[in-house]
């Protein structure tokens, strides 16, 4: 299991955890490295341009929420370098990104849930 799989497992589980990804595909929304919190997320509340927590195809993401599909009940996952991951379930968006290096991000703490 990778840190993302253990990072999604505990968000899936109800927690709020703060972490250091790394990687340069989020640029410049997150930096390799800069401080993230990510919350558990009511997925039917997502919009374009949300960042989230989700495992497409079996691969644990932060990334983009680039289309919504409200009556397929999933979300197209994308990096922001134009790169799409692929579809996935509402059952596997585990949390929403609230915050980068302590910068809200807007509208995300209305979709945390609780």
């Amino acid at each position: 299991m990778g840190a993302m799989d253990a990072v999604a497992g505990r968000v899936a589980g109800g927690a709020t955890v703060e972490f250091r990804p790394s990687g340069s595909s989020m640029v410049p929304l997150i930096r390799s490295r800069q401080q993230v919190v990510v919350a558990p997320v009511d997925p039917s509340r997502l919009e374009v341009g949300d960042i989230v927590l989700a495992r497409v195809a079996g691969t644990v993401y932060l990334h983009l929420v680039s289309a919504v599909d409200p009556a397929g009940a999933r979300v197209r996952i994308s990096n922001n370098r134009g790169h799409v991951n692929g579809w996935t379930g509402h059952d596997r968006v585990f949390g929403i990104c609230v915050r980068v290096d302590g910068v809200p991000r807007t509208g995300a703490a209305a979709k945390v849930l609780g």
